[in-house]
């Protein structure tokens, strides 16, 4: 019996929830924060820094200088990325500003390295105004080979996405859009090959209509979902065309807005119950609140339900009670539970992949390929019910996505570099298996010194 088949007393619960905060009170002031930087090349004593520096970094300036293009060959720029924020809407913590966000930011950067290898800065703006952002992100340009957005309010994080991702020719990547997206059609994939259901042919609810839930309608649309066979929900009930607030709808957010006119087919009206009355899918993305789904409205989906409640750290309803209520797959965004939806399973091996090739963009369809080659992943290891997507924990995965996003790109033609695909294979295991085998020894040799708890 897995810990999802029995509830857990409510001391557990309240134990674990209170553990990672009472560590991180200990460890984030023990170590000063999680990321620092240090040499990759040789220094053999210090002549070397007349190569390293002046006079000899001349050279390769002029290089630069004359061949633009060269900048990717002389510096760090192809393996950099920064993560940017304002500190708006983090994790579940809402508006809480530049500098609360900072240590958010470094754990994001620190899973860059650890699982992909990627060299992240964590970069917050003291600025809550669009335009400065959008501005000061792209003066960032000539020093990394991507950006990462994370932690943006809605619905200004639409548009922040949209024009970088139009003004940059650097790879923008919003992971509360695309990374959530990405991994949650992941676990759809697997989940649909595990129960015998295409893609084409389901029906899915989705409850919430913020960032996440957003962009995953749109990829889900993208990988082959008809439109109309999705139904939204926020507070205010099912999205449908001749709903009252529609034209407030259009002037206020229009990503919501063209998903109300796209999808639910039948114009159903009503609360999310009616949107997983025969349903084949649940996807929520909405508030840490256990019982917001209901198990009586689970019981009318379709058989072999597939049920993703994504809220953290509480999903809208525990995996006992949607398995009680009938549903076949569960899937939360907590690692204790089976089938965890983790953006962490995306994010670094995307942009792994994305800067390996030298992509000038992250497109809808690079996503699609990471979240196929994480389903082939899982259904290789063999799918069950309660293992429908890998873990975090097989870092073996990353490689495997990553050469699936760089070889789209290379097909799309948005990359500057030419791979083969058992050479880029190679090339992002060493780096990826490198960046864990360093950690490991700075460990081992104490300079990274053992956690007083």
């Amino acid at each position: 019996m897995t810990q999802a088949d029995r509830p857990p007393t409510k001391e557990e619960l309240l134990e674990k929830a209170k553990q990672p905060a009472k560590e991180a009170m200990q460890l984030h002031p023990y170590y000063k924060g999680k990321i620092q930087t240090i040499p990759k090349c040789i220094i053999r004593g210090f002549d070397d820094f007349a190569i390293w520096y002046t006079p000899g970094v001349a050279a390769p300036c002029r290089d630069i200088q004359a061949n633009p293009e060269k900048v990717w060959e002389h510096t760090n720029k192809g393996n950099t990325i920064a993560v940017v924020s304002d500190g708006s809407r983090v994790l579940g913590l809402g508006n809480i500003g530049p500098e609360a966000g900072l240590p958010v930011m470094e754990g994001k950067a620190l899973i860059f390295k650890y699982l992909g290898g990627v060299d992240a800065i964590p970069i917050c703006l003291n600025t809550q105004d669009p335009e400065n952002f959008i501005r000061a992100t792209k003066l960032l340009q000539p020093s990394f080979g991507g950006i990462n957005l994370e932690d943006i309010s809605k619905p200004k994080c639409f548009n922040i996405l949209h024009r970088l991702k139009t003004d940059m020719n650097i790879p923008v990547f919003h992971d509360d859009q695309q990374g959530t997206a990405t991994i949650i059609l992941a676990g759809l994939l697997g989940a649909l090959r595990h129960v015998g259901k295409e893609l084409d042919q389901i029906t899915i609810a989705m409850l919430g209509v913020g960032a996440a839930n957003t962009c995953t309608a749109e990829l889900l649309i993208e990988a082959g979902v008809p439109a109309g066979n999705i139904i939204l929900c926020d507070r205010d009930g099912l999205l449908y065309k001749s709903r009252e607030d529609l034209k407030q709808m259009k002037e206020d957010e229009h990503e919501k807005y063209d998903l109300a006119i796209l999808t639910n087919e039948d114009q159903r009206t009503g609360d999310f119950g009616e949107a997983l009355r025969g349903a084949d899918v649940c996807i929520s993305a909405a508030a840490p609140k256990p019982g917001l789904i209901k198990k009586e409205w689970v019981k009318t989906m379709a058989s072999d339900a597939i049920v993703f409640a994504c809220a953290n750290p509480l999903p809208e309803i525990w995996p006992w009670e949607a398995k009680e209520a009938g549903a076949r797959v569960v899937g939360t965004g907590r690692s204790d539970f089976d089938n965890q939806i983790n953006n962490s399973l995306g994010f670094p091996a995307i942009f792994r992949g994305a800067l390996d090739v030298r992509a000038t963009t992250i497109t809808d369809e690079m996503c699609i390929a990471a979240a196929q080659a994480l389903a082939d992943i899982a259904e290789e290891r063999g799918f069950r019910d309660d293992y429908v997507i890998p873990g975090m924990e097989e870092w073996e995965l990353y490689p495997r996505e990553a050469v699936a996003v760089g070889m789209k790109a290379i097909e799309q033609g948005v990359a500057r570099k030419q791979w083969e695909m058992a050479d880029l294979l190679k090339h992002t295991t060493q780096i990826i298996k490198r960046s864990i085998d360093v950690t490991q020894a700075l460990m081992d040799n104490g300079f990274i010194p053992k956690a007083p708890v």
